[in-house]
């Protein structure tokens, strides 16, 4: 039977997309001029990953890998903002890290309902109202919504455990677990028994913790052998490792202090995700099945030398439950221990970073690709290029303000920019056009900018005059030289 025990994933996840905004005048018999009232966009929904207590594994990420949130509503007339996304919770077991598919970890979900925004939904977009303005008192136009955040996220799951059984393979680490905590894993007497951790809760008195049993280690573990690489993770955060080791096997050239040397070494080789080593965490040896009486006498050969090396060694047998209750209380006591040593968790500060005075929030620099251009990169003028309706002449000179405001049109000129050079904003490219310093610019008709209109292009009247003249054969200027 396959193993329904999932403890890393990769997820594609997605943000919901901010709604647009409304371009709307009112519009109500007996009320001129009732000016612009078109809503604001909704904002979109996030994707969040939410500690929960109930879920032990991945599983529901192996079989659905893609999760998007809702998308916000379109802004409407009347001053109706748009109903906002609906957020995606998604729910992980504790001990959740959540990293990039370079490495780089991103956060560790460890307490109950811990939240992590694994994806920002997108800003909704201003309507023509929130627009207005002493100078553009009726906006032709409104701001485009922001697409959601899109990403790819790798999820591991480490165990939250106090104690680690690490051990070869049919060492009796199963029967251990389950005969000190209510945990039943499958035991059998054949390697490889247990493929995936197993997790115990042991009362020793008045302290509580948690054991995990991690699948049979081998040698070269470290390297990819065996199930072990696959599992050690699951043993970075325990408080003590337990070495488990069997004193009754009949296999050549393998011995109690063999056994834990080759373990060690594996240990050695794994370098933790959270940081720290797994060779600073204290270690036990506890030496398996001594009811057998070959192992009883090799437990009394071997057990100076672990001790030797300053191990506390206890000898064990799951099957008459020898020596359980020494261990199972010294296991208590390094638990405590290392809890008390650890720092008192203090509240989480709010820090505050205000710009520098010196940071404009913007750069301009040369383009490589195009001679004689330029990019702008920063966070506003790009989330301003994705926010304009670029088919909306009023929109584009409304950026073209707020690109002044900021003082890009100054740096390209300092920078060496001159008119009808290429310009590049995120994904965006056009000819710099700058404004006339010291002329005030007047709008013209709702929906265009005088800064954009083509001279060349054929005006109304043009047209109609045009047609005059086709259906009575005379121009007005004809007519006034007959007068």
């Amino acid at each position: 039977m396959a193993s329904r025990f999932v403890d890393r994933a990769v997820i594609q996840v997605a943000a919901g997309n901010g709604g647009n905004g409304c371009a709307s005048v009112h519009r109500e018999k007996f009320k001129p001029l009732g000016g612009p009232d078109g809503g604001n966009g909704g904002n979109g929904g996030d994707v969040l990953l939410v500690v929960d207590p109930n879920v032990h594994t991945l599983l529901d990420f192996h079989f659905r890998p893609h999760a998007s949130a809702g998308n916000g509503k379109q802004g409407q007339g009347s001053h109706r903002a748009g109903a906002a996304g609906q957020s995606l919770e998604l729910k992980v077991p504790a001990g959740t890290v959540v990293m990039t598919e370079s490495g780089e970890v991103l956060a560790d979900l460890t307490g109950p309902g811990t939240t992590f925004v694994a994806a920002q939904g997108g800003r909704g977009g201003l309507g023509n109202a929130a627009l207005a303005s002493r100078a553009r008192k009726a906006p032709g136009f409104a701001l485009l919504g922001e697409s959601g955040e899109a990403r790819s996220l790798v999820l591991e799951l480490r165990s939250v455990a106090d104690v680690g059984l690490v051990g070869f393979p049919s060492a009796g680490k199963s029967s251990l677990i389950s005969v000190l905590s209510a945990a039943k894993p499958k035991i059998a007497d054949y390697p490889f028994t247990t493929l995936v951790p197993n997790l115990g809760v042991v009362t020793a008195g008045e302290t509580v913790f948690t054991m995990a049993d991690v699948p049979g280690l081998i040698p070269g573990a470290s390297e990819g052998k065996g199930l072990g690489l696959d599992f050690l993770r699951h043993i970075e955060r325990c408080a003590v490792l337990v070495h488990v080791v069997d004193c009754a096997t009949f296999e050549p050239g393998r011995d109690p202090v063999s056994d834990v040397d080759a373990l060690e070494e594996e240990l050695a080789r794994y370098t933790p995700g959270l940081g720290g080593e797994l060779g600073d965490r204290p270690r036990v040896v506890v030496l398996n099945k001594v009811d057998v009486p070959d192992a009883a006498e090799m437990a009394e050969m071997m057990r100076p030398e672990f001790e030797a090396r300053g191990l506390p060694v206890f000898e064990i047998s799951t099957a008459t439950r020898h020596g359980l209750r020494e261990l199972t209380y010294a296991l208590g006591a390094i638990v405590e221990k290392f809890r008390a040593e650890q720092p008192t968790p203090e509240a989480e500060r709010i820090v505050l970073r205000p710009q520098a005075v010196d940071d404009a929030g913007f750069t301009v620099e040369p383009d490589p690709e195009e001679p004689d251009g330029f990019v702008v990169r920063g966070t506003r003028p790009e989330r301003w290029i994705r926010q304009t309706d670029f088919g909306n002449d009023e929109a584009v000179g409304y950026l073209a303000d707020r690109l002044n405001r900021l003082g890009v049109e100054e740096r390209l000129a300092r920078m060496g920019a001159e008119p009808g050079c290429p310009v590049t904003i995120g994904e965006v490219t056009f000819d710099w056009q700058p404004s006339t310093p010291g002329v005030v610019q007047h709008l013209s008709g709702r929906g265009t900018d005088v800064r954009l209109e083509d001279n060349s292009r054929v005006s109304a009247a043009q047209r109609k005059e045009a047609r005059r003249i086709r259906r009575d054969g005379v121009s007005e200027s004809e007519l006034d030289d007959d007068e």
